[in-house]
Parts: structure tokens; C-alpha cells; sequence
């Protein structure tokens, strides 16, 4: 089957020229953060808005390393996890900070089809497909498209073919703070040929600013009436069924250790919560989908997004194997995941919203990390 390719090489001019235009300089918020084995440079770009939020970004894996947010006294603490080097972030399986794709959450045995054409991806958790891959959008260096004292855009072509998935895709993320104290994240994406696309942010949050703290404190609201329950490989069944009279029912503020330990098999399969919640109220447009609150320091922070779904998932497989900043072990349950998202498996699931992307369409999605204090 013939096959449309974009034409790369006004793509590669065009980061090329970007390149050779930008200062390593850091008084314009933009730094060498390191080199990758392969000898690539990444840089970290440092944005803020007025009000002492400030995130730094870098353009491998599109990842936040960092963001720092005030508490109640208004001292500015870093809330997600993450490596100080980026031999961290090159050796790291567990997607810290980073944008995921092309598909952000689980396909079952990592096949897909389309108008009848089977696909294989790479499986690389377990019998089934996480996140993109091996070498999915977190594992790639991205081009940084423009940077601002607020705002920096980023973009990736991923290749027909790449970690199985088809179609040539292009892929922008843009990352802005605003005044409103918001993160918030905008992604793009075309393609050449019939794909599926869901990509998401893969951040780790702890609002103490205390990597050494655990989350079950945290106070959670899931603005959802239903879930879809997983398999013992984490896979949805294909049911869509109530969150009332189980420990996913965060409808109202609930501690997130009140029942993370409940003797049922979805917290089993789980080893507590990593599951996807099917939002309220979901027309295309941007409402908010849950809160989170750390008592200890003040920090609330509001998630608002345009996607039907939102896996939440409770850091249950750090184990402190994994040193980062600071020297500080990441330890079990010290970190949360609110992924805005598309369904697990729904290119699997017709019933579930629709992930194709086709020629001629533009993916488009918007999420937003709002903090303030209480």
C-alpha cells in the first residue's frame, strides 16, 4: 500500500535553524542540562508567571523536571519527582515528568486494528503496551519550537512504523504558566495515514514538597460517577460500572488512604489505585475533573481537561530502588499520576471514545494544573 511520507526536510531545517538561533546562555531562561550516550545536547528552559510558580522543562521527553509552587506562607517547594542529571531521566522506566505516546495508558497484548489491518506495538509491560513503548515520546528528543518568559512549545515527528504504531505523526506540546497560576498543557497532532493517538503528562505529584512524604494524606476528588474496572494485567474489561459503594468512589474529598488497602480485587490487581475514571460531564470542552489537597502545607490544586477519562495512580510501584533529586529514595507511595487521557485500550473497545486520528484531522487537547491555597 503506497503510503504519503511528510516532507522531512523542511521539518529538520526548521529545527536546525531554531537550533543555531537559540543561546545557551541561561539569563534567557534556557541552559545546557546535559548530553545523551548518543552525544545529543538537551537543554532545560525555565519558565514563571508573576506570582512565584515557576517550572523548568527540558526538550528531552518533554519532561518537567521541576515546579515549584508556593505553600499557605508562600514559600515555593519543587511537587513533582524527578532527577537532577539527565542520566536519571535516560535511565528511568517509570516515565517521570514526561509527555507519553503516541497511545498515554495500556493496549492489551499491544494489538490494535484499523479498517482491518492488524497492528502489533512493542510490549514492554508485561503482555501488553504502556505509554508508547520502549522508546515512546518520552524517550526522544523534541524540538523546541519557541520559548518564552512563560511559555515554551515543543514538537516531535514520530515515524511511520515507530514502536509499531502507522502513520507519520507530528506532535506539539505546548507548556504555559499563567497569571491564574495554572500549568497548562496543549498538545497538537496530525498525521499521514489512519493512526490512533493519546498522549498525556506523566507527572508525580506530592503537594508537600516533601519527596520523603506519602500522598495518603492527600485529600482527593474525582469528579466522576463511574470507572472502568481492570483484569489482573490492568487491562479495562469493557465495563463501565459505578464508582458508589467502592473504594473508587471520590465524589466527594476523601483521604486517599481511607481505603487504598480494601480487601476487593480491583485494589488488588492495582496494589492500590491505577485506574481510568470516566468524567462527568464530558462534551469536548474544558471542565474540571478532580481536586487535590495537602493539609500540611496549604497547596490545593485543581485538574481541569477536555478528555473523557483521568487515571489516577498512587505511586504504588515505587519501591525506593530509585534515587532522585537530592539523593532522596522514592519510596511507595510518596508520588501520585492524574493522566488526562483517552480510555485504556479503547482502540480494542468500541464502546469506548474513539482515539483514531485520520488525514485531514487535528488532535487537540488541553489540560491545566491550577494551584492556589488553603
Amino acid at each position: 500500500m503506497y503510503k504519503k511520507i511528510y516532507p522531512l526536510s523542511a521539518y529538520l531545517l526548521t529545527a536546525l535553524l531554531l537550533s543555531s538561533c537559540s543561546s545557551p546562555d541561561k539569563s534567557d531562561g534556557k541552559k545546557l542540562f546535559g548530553k545523551l550516550s548518543s552525544g545529543e545536547e538537551v537543554y532545560m528552559y525555565t519558565i514563571s508567571n508573576n506570582n512565584g510558580l515557576s517550572a523548568d522543562i527540558i526538550n528531552y521527553g518533554a519532561i518537567v523536571v521541576s515546579l515549584n509552587v508556593p505553600d499557605r506562607s508562600g514559600n515555593a517547594d519543587d511537587i513533582i519527582f524527578g532527577f537532577e542529571d539527565l542520566e536519571g531521566y535516560e535511565k528511568d522506566n517509570s516515565f517521570q515528568g514526561s509527555i507519553v505516546g503516541r497511545y498515554g495508558n495500556r493496549i492489551r497484548e499491544g494489538k490494535f486494528k484499523i479498517d482491518g489491518t492488524e497492528y502489533q506495538l512493542s510490549l514492554n509491560d508485561g503482555p501488553n503496551h504502556l505509554h508508547g513503548g520502549f522508546k515512546g515520546f518520552n524517550k526522544v528528543l523534541w524540538t523546541v519550537e519557541g520559548h518564552s518568559k512563560n511559555l515554551v512549545k515543543l514538537s516531535y515527528l514520530s515515524a511511520d512504523g515507530e514502536e509499531g504504531y502507522p502513520g507519520n505523526v507530528k506532535i506539539e506540546v505546548t507548556y504555559t504558566l499563567t497569571d491564574k497560576n495554572e500549568l497548562q498543557i496543549d498538545y497538537k497532532g496530525t498525521t499521514d495515514a489512519v493512526t490512533i493517538l493519546n498522549p498525556t503528562s506523566h507527572c508525580y505529584f506530592n503537594l508537600t514538597g516533601n519527596p520523603e512524604s506519602s500522598i495518603l494524606d492527600h485529600e482527593l476528588m474525582i469528579n466522576a460517577d463511574k470507572f472502568t474496572p481492570v483484569d489482573n494485567t490492568l487491562i479495562p474489561t469493557g465495563e463501565i460500572i459505578p464508582v458508589e459503594g467502592t473504594p473508587m468512589d471520590f465524589r466527594e474529598p476523601a483521604l486517599i488512604g481511607k481505603r487504598i488497602n480494601e480487601d476487593t480485587d480491583q485494589i488488588k490487581y492495582g496494589r492500590g489505585y491505577d485506574h481510568n475514571w470516566v468524567l462527568n460531564d464530558y462534551t469536548g470542552d474544558v471542565r474540571s475533573a478532580a481536586t487535590l489537597y495537602d493539609s500540611s502545607s496549604g497547596r490545593f490544586m485543581e485538574v481541569l481537561t477536555d478528555q473523557p477519562g483521568l487515571q489516577f495512580y498512587s505511586g504504588n510501584f515505587l519501591d525506593g530502588s530509585m534515587i532522585g533529586k537530592s539523593g532522596k529514595k522514592y519510596n511507595w507511595r510518596t508520588a501520585l499520576c492524574l493522566e488526562a487521557q483517552k480510555y485504556p485500550d479503547s482502540p480494542n473497545k468500541p464502546e469506548f471514545p474513539s482515539a483514531v486520528l485520520k488525514p485531514g484531522e487535528v488532535y487537540k487537547q488541553s489540560t491545566i494544573y491550577k494551584f492556589s491555597t488553603r
